[in-house]
């Protein structure tokens, strides 16, 4: 058995099976990508031994998952062998302690080379951190809703840029309607380890791409270190005409049910006001959605223009664009930041 640090760990991940020994609920809240949940003690289990170890002492604790585990090791080891599969093993718990020292003991003692995450998953969420606090290298594109700024993004990715997708991880596209059509988010802690897991393969010495996000992206929060970078960073502001925008948000959401798009604008009646919010209900039942969508946004742009002066500290560089070619605008805008010093 080795133990290792985070950096060399996530280093190896790919040529090794990958184990989270924690319970099920732990796991639950966020793991490490591409971890398999093998646990030690099942939910329940683990609420006994912790109880035992508080309320009497910590050998009767280690008697006590004994006993629990000790049915348990031939079927443990027999799944740690499905994980493997002719490979090494990496094996974490919450702070690389007791758990994971133990299941790691049981599958070298069953013939598999083992490695243990020096500081478990607590030193793995220091690192990510971390690490966000480090990534400086980027470029913001912000604009107002409407304004394509998902697609120049990945237009941008397929002309070989390296973009950071925050809604798609996040499965939410930031506003009242993000949730319409997206997977169930995240929790916010596996948001953000699948945020380290996709930047891990950037070049940080190259500018990496994000749309402008406030800090939360539907009920996940993006790291506090990166939010922080992402508001000193460059920013490439792009504008269209709003007709263009209307056609945009009605192609992203016009044809989800009446019903679904009124219980979203129905959302905003606290910061639009009861009188307009009913005035955007009765013009997307009546099928005017042209209509609906430009009074809804009156109240996006004021959010819009508050929050791009309230956070972003960077230089702005502004994009004027017509029309509705993707690429065409992603050359435009990376025409226009040739010249940022990132």
């Amino acid at each position: 058995m080795q133990r290792v640090g985070v950096e060399e760990f996530l280093r190896g991940a790919a040529q090794h099976g990958l184990i989270d020994v924690r319970s099920p609920a732990e796991y639950g809240r966020g793991h490490i990508p591409g971890a398999i949940n093998i646990p030690l003690f099942d939910d329940q289990e683990r609420a006994r031994v912790g109880t035992v170890y508080k309320q009497r002492s910590r050998q009767q604790a280690i008697d006590l998952g004994l006993e629990i585990v000790g049915p348990k090791l031939r079927q443990l080891a027999d799944q740690a062998r499905q994980v493997a599969a002719g490979r090494p093993l990496q094996v974490y718990c919450w702070r690389g302690g007791m758990r994971s020292e133990k299941m790691a003991w049981l599958f070298e003692t069953a013939g598999m080379q083992t490695e243990v995450l020096q500081g478990g998953y607590k030193a793995y969420r220091q690192y990510l951190h971390d690490y966000f606090a480090t990534l400086t290298n980027l470029i913001v594109l912000q604009g107002p809703t409407g304004s394509g700024k998902t697609e120049i993004l990945q237009a941008l990715a397929e002309m070989g840029e390296q973009v950071l997708d925050l809604e798609g991880l996040a499965h939410h596209r930031g506003s009242a309607f993000g949730g319409l059509g997206m997977p169930p988010q995240p929790t916010t802690q596996q948001f953000q380890n699948n945020l380290l897991h996709v930047t891990r393969s950037f070049d940080l010495q190259q500018p990496v791409w994000v749309e402008s996000e406030s800090l939360t992206i539907g009920k996940v929060y993006l790291p506090e270190s990166l939010w922080q970078n992402m508001n000193r960073a460059p920013v490439v502001a792009v504008t269209l005409p709003v007709e263009e925008r209307i056609k945009n948000i009605i192609r992203h959401y016009g044809h989800f049910p009446v019903a679904e798009l009124s219980e979203r604008i129905a959302r905003l009646r606290q910061r639009m006001g009861g009188q307009h919010v009913q005035e955007a209900i009765d013009l997307v039942e009546k099928g005017d959605l042209p209509a609906a969508v430009r009074l809804l946004l009156h109240y996006y742009d004021k959010a819009y223009a508050h929050s791009a002066h309230t956070y972003k500290a960077g230089r702005v560089t502004e994009v004027m664009l017509q029309g509705n070619d993707p690429e065409e605008h992603a050359r435009q805008v990376l025409a226009a930041v040739k010249n940022i010093a990132v």
